[in-house]
């Protein structure tokens, strides 16, 4: 695969060449990746992902993946701020599927810069991508949240948590356009962080993990545990739809 070549290193370790600077356009032929890893019992198979732009480093080791950010790197779309910031690496594979969960635990020990971050994301374009992820704020607490950017808008939902919550486990769940996230300190017990509707998330989508610093630092994030699943978000059984 040309968008993640593999050089091998001492003692198993691989680095990954981040070779797709920008966006690569949705093909109508190509290998579905929940389909791959559904059919291999969850396991994500990490050469079906691609990058959008490079970190400053990365590097491969058996089913763990660690980033280190770049400084200035961020994702943000106007609102109240007014920039626009869309230079974050994000690592993504892609799907038709319209229903299943995907899982991945983050380990952000060595964050410790005001807004450094990592997490989950779906990212489609500039303007349309979903992400959750713990933002480094001080020495005494930090921001759980997420953001969902529609039509070139964010938003961003948060709770604080205290500064020395280092490992974070967040599920992603799709049921057609509509999306969940769910975070879990043990990976075991999820709580929701966020129901939306993404405009531009209807057909083949891409999604993975990200981390990015969006002042002068720089930081090691490292991503395990990585699965594929059922949607764990289950339809709803509650308050029935209004007559059309």
């Amino acid at each position: 695969m040309k968008a993640f070549t593999l050089i091998a290193l001492a003692a198993g370790l691989m680095a990954v060449s981040c070779g797709n600077p920008a966006v690569q356009p949705v093909e109508n032929d190509f290998s579905d990746a929940v389909a791959t890893a559904l059919a291999d019992g969850g396991r994500v198979d990490l050469e079906q992902f691609q990058w959008t732009r490079e970190p400053a480093a990365c590097t491969v080791q058996g089913d763990t993946l660690t980033v280190t950010t770049a400084p200035h790197t961020d994702l943000w779309q106007r609102t109240y701020y007014h920039f626009r910031n869309d230079n974050a690496p994000v690592f993504q594979m892609k799907t038709r599927e319209p229903y299943f969960s995907f899982v991945v635990k983050t380990d952000f020990t060595q964050s410790h810069q005001r807004f450094d971050q990592c997490g989950i994301v779906m990212y489609l374009d500039s303007e349309n991508w979903l992400k959750g992820s713990v933002e480094f704020e001080n020495g005494e607490f930090q921001h759980l949240g997420s953001v969902a950017t529609n039509n070139g808008y964010s938003d961003w939902a948060t709770t604080a948590i205290p500064a020395d919550v280092k490992t974070m486990w967040y599920r992603f769940s799709r049921r057609a356009d509509d999306y969940c996230i769910e975070c879990s300190q043990d990976g075991e017990n999820f709580s929701q962080m966020r129901i939306c509707h993404m405009y531009a998330g209807g057909d083949v989508i891409s999604f993975g993990i990200y981390a990015c610093s969006p002042e002068e630092s720089s930081f090691t994030a490292v991503f395990t545990d990585m699965k594929v699943t059922e949607c764990a978000w289950k339809a709803h059984d509650g308050q029935q739809p209004d007559a059309q």
